[in-house]
Parts: C-alpha cells; sequence; structure tokens
C-alpha cells in the first residue's frame, strides 16, 4: 500500500470537491411552508393559550395593550443592533480575509440564513444549511467553508457558554443581586464549562488526521469511508482552532468577536426593554440568566427553530426565577415578536436577493453575460478567493 502525501492530498481533493452543491429549498416549496405554519400556529397557541390558563394567569396577554411605547421603540433598536451585529460576525469570520463579499451580499446571506434558521429545523440547522450552500456558490472550497462555518458558530457559542459561565457563578455567590437558585446557576454553568472543555480537547487533534487515516486505508474498500468519518472531528477541530485565533490576535478577528458579543448582548437588551415596556424591573443578571438558560430550548427537535419550546423554556425559567407569571408571559411574546418573528419577511427577500447573486456569480465564473436585470442590480465586483484563504 503507497503512502505518498501528494497522492493522499489529491484524493483528498478529489472527495472534497464530489458533486455540485444544491439550493435549499426551504422557501421553494409552498407544502413545507404551510406544514411547518400549522405546527408554529398550534405550538404557539399552546403556550399563550393553554399554559396561561393552567398557571392561572389568564389576564396575561391583556398586558400586552399596557405596553409602554418608548421601551417598544427601545427593544427594535436593540434588534436592529443584533441584525448588524451577526452580519458583522459574519464578515469578520468569512469576510475579505477569505472572500470578497460586498456588505449587501453578507446581508443577504445573513439574514437568508436567519429566516431559513427560524423557519425550518432545531438549533439554527436551516441558516446553517443556507449559509453553507451560499458560500459554495460564492466560490469558496468546501472544506474552507466548513472550516470556517465551524468557526462562526464556535465563537457565537462560545460567548453563549461563557456568560452563562460568568452570570451563573456571580449569581449564585450573590455578587449580582437576584434569585439565585443552584438549579438555573451552578448547573448551567458547570454544563457549559464541560462543553468548553471537550472543544478545547479536540483541537488537540492532529491537523493531518484525514491524511493519516485515508494513507493507512489506502487499498481497502473502506478507504472513502474513513476519510469521511475522519473529516467531522478534523472539520471541528479545525474551525476551533481558528475561531481561538481570531480571539487571540484582535487585528484579524476583532469583528467577529465583536459581533459575537453584540449579537448575544443586543438580543438580551430586547429582553430587557421588553420586561421594562410591562413595568417589571427584573434584575439584569436574571434577565441574562434566565435568557439563556431558556434558549437551550432551542434544541428541542420537534419544534421547528424551538418554537413554543423556547417560548416555554425562557416562561419557565423566570417564573421559577420568581418573576411574576403575567409579566413573563407578556415580556417574553414581545421578544419574541421583535427579535424571532420581526426578522422573517426581509429574511425571505434576502433570500430572493441572494438567489439573483448567486445566479450572477455562476454566470461570471462560466464567462457567461449576466441578465441586465441581475447585473443591474447587483454590485460590479464578484467574489474571489484570496491567498489568505487557508486556514
Amino acid at each position: 500500500m503507497g503512502n505518498d502525501p501528494e497522492v493522499v492530498d489529491r484524493d483528498l481533493e478529489a472527495l472534497e470537491d464530489e458533486g455540485q452543491e444544491a439550493e435549499p429549498s426551504f422557501f421553494a416549496d409552498p407544502k413545507r411552508i404551510a406544514e411547518t405554519l400549522v405546527v408554529v400556529l398550534l405550538l404557539v397557541a399552546a403556550i399563550y393559550v393553554l399554559l396561561p390558563r393552567a398557571l392561572d394567569t389568564q389576564g396575561a396577554l391583556d398586558k400586552l395593550g399596557d405596553a409602554n411605547p418608548v421601551w417598544i421603540a427601545v427593544a427594535l433598536a436593540f434588534n436592529v443592533l443584533a441584525f448588524f451585529s451577526y452580519v458583522a460576525l459574519f464578515r469578520g469570520v468569512v469576510g475579505e480575509r477569505v472572500i470578497h463579499l460586498e456588505w449587501r451580499e453578507s446581508y443577504q446571506i445573513t439574514m437568508a440564513g436567519l429566516a431559513a434558521t427560524r423557519l425550518f429545523s432545531a438549533g439554527g440547522a436551516g441558516g446553517i444549511v443556507l449559509t453553507y450552500w451560499a458560500l459554495r456558490k460564492a466560490g469558496m472550497p468546501r472544506r474552507e467553508t466548513a472550516c470556517r462555518m465551524v468557526a462562526f458558530l464556535v465563537l457565537l457559542y462560545a460567548v453563549y457558554m461563557l456568560a452563562l459561565i460568568v452570570d451563573g457563578i456571580l449569581l449564585r455567590t450573590g455578587i449580582f443581586n437576584g434569585a439565585n437558585p443552584a438549579g438555573l446557576t451552578i448547573v448551567p454553568a458547570a454544563v457549559a464549562g464541560a462543553l468548553i472543555a471537550v472543544f478545547l480537547l479536540l483541537t488537540l487533534i492532529p491537523e493531518d488526521v484525514e491524511r493519516r487515516l485515508t494513507s493507512f486505508a489506502r487499498g481497502y474498500r473502506f478507504v472513502r469511508h474513513a476519510q469521511r468519518l475522519a473529516s467531522v472531528p478534523a472539520t471541528i477541530a479545525s474551525g476551533t482552532r481558528t475561531a481561538i485565533s481570531f480571539v487571540r490576535e484582535p487585528s484579524r478577528g476583532g469583528l467577529a468577536v465583536l459581533g459575537a458579543v453584540g449579537f448575544w448582548a443586543a438580543n438580551i437588551g430586547v429582553l430587557w426593554a421588553a420586561f421594562h415596556a410591562y413595568g417589571a424591573h427584573v434584575p439584569l443578571g436574571v434577565v441574562v440568566q434566565g435568557f439563556f438558560v431558556g434558549m437551550v430550548a432551542n434544541l428541542f427537535p420537534f419544534a421547528p427553530a424551538g418554537v413554543g419550546a423556547v417560548d416555554a423554556g425562557m416562561i419557565g425559567t423566570f417564573v421559577l426565577f420568581g418573576v411574576p407569571g403575567g409579566e413573563v408571559f407578556a415580556a417574553v411574546l414581545t421578544y419574541r415578536l421583535i427579535a424571532f418573528w420581526l426578522p422573517i419577511p426581509p429574511g425571505i427577500v434576502a433570500f430572493l436577493q441572494l438567489r439573483k447573486t448567486v445566479a450572477r456569480w455562476e454566470a461570471q465564473r462560466a464567462g457567461a453575460p449576466v441578465s441586465p436585470g441581475i447585473a443591474s442590480s447587483l454590485p460590479e465586483a464578484g467574489p474571489a478567493i484570496t491567498s489568505e484563504s487557508k486556514v
């Protein structure tokens, strides 16, 4: 069996570039959209109609008419900041150092991804699929795309985990004001710490693990299966190392780190303002911890993007923190309307714009003339991989 590294590299590249990326059909199937909307409506009805009756807080929805418009405006401003932060995170990880994307193109990808995240699959899987497809169509190599997507998610959720740890400990020790049950403070902090430790251990996986395993399996039928088996931990390790490098080098990764922190801070700002809109003065430490603990329900597999599950998770968490049920229902519903539902219509529009952008990229690569409708509405310059694209 031969172990020539150059031969192995060629095999890996051939495997990497097999096939064409198909366009996600999230918004192209009316039946699927209708089914999703039916599930969403049933879940929302169950949470906001049946649950208040079960908890004897039937007047909770009546509070929506008592919202302070000034605080609602503050919540909307925080939501706009969350959008900009998300785009900044995307550009910081995937942007000009790897691929020349205009801000408008970055907006299209991130907003379409947010809409897919909210409507399809749990844990943001819909947005991941759409963003991956867009980057591949933009010309980014498959392995580089996967690595950068992992780095994006690691940065985003590292802030999430660190916030759970810091806020949970400070609440439990009394440094932050507010209720501090162990199950909502120290326990989530410990779980978050364990997950961070797992990802740090994954960075110890050798960078050439795929080459080693493929070289070892050369000559056997399962060589492709071996390579694909090794590619998952290898990609996670590579993406995690890339995310860590962004943190270590502020001049390189400052925009990405700022975007990740800003995204979560702005979302918490929306919820904080929503509580104030109904006269509920919840300690900021409790708002932060309740938000992050409640968002864990986003991983619930049977609800599109955690619809209903996240609502119930946040409501239950804040009730356990001792916040009155009526204010919790109104504030969480307002937060979800602003932060969750509001981005969906512009996200669908962004997806339609993104399809035109992708058509222009493909026409430019093929050397074909770009149709006037596409060319007139989109920037002239197409994306191009730079010499700095390797991790």
